[in-house]
């Protein structure tokens, strides 16, 4: 579920870039994204992404 409104919400472009990294770091530290669904996301945002979030 997650996954799918992150998703929309960014392919949207309506979002604060910060508050949504901060979210979705909290999804995936939740267990409620995948580290594949959480780098995909980032890398949506147009942010680097090493992994250790």
């Amino acid at each position: 579920m997650e996954y799918r409104y992150a998703k929309r919400v960014i392919l949207r472009g309506n979002y604060d870039r910060a508050d949504m990294a901060q979210k979705l770091t909290a999804f995936k530290n939740a267990g409620k994204l995948t580290t594949q669904q959480y780098n995909e996301l980032v890398a949506l945002m147009g942010g680097e992404n090493n992994g250790n979030a």
